[in-house]
């Protein structure tokens, strides 16, 4: 009988949440990834929230990104 348990991936490794039952050593599972979308959402309005804030950024910032990341020479 399948049954499911829930974790996240924690610098490429799968960790169960708390309180989930020890699985025998070489036990074969079967990966199943949830929505992502639900976290991306959260990220998503977090991002809004932000949008407008910073101060003193030149107005050319976004035609002359390279310019001010890596020197490139201005648009």
């Amino acid at each position: 009988m399948a049954r499911t348990y829930r974790g996240e991936v924690r610098n490429g490794v799968i960790v169960l949440d708390e309180g989930t039952p020890s699985l025998p050593e070489g036990l074969r599972v079967q990966i199943e990834a949830a929505d992502l979308t639900e976290s991306l959402g959260d990220l998503s309005a977090g991002l809004r929230r932000l949008a407008g804030r910073a101060e003193g950024l030149p107005e050319d910032l976004a035609e002359n990104l390279d310019h001010y990341l890596h020197g490139h020479p201005k648009q």
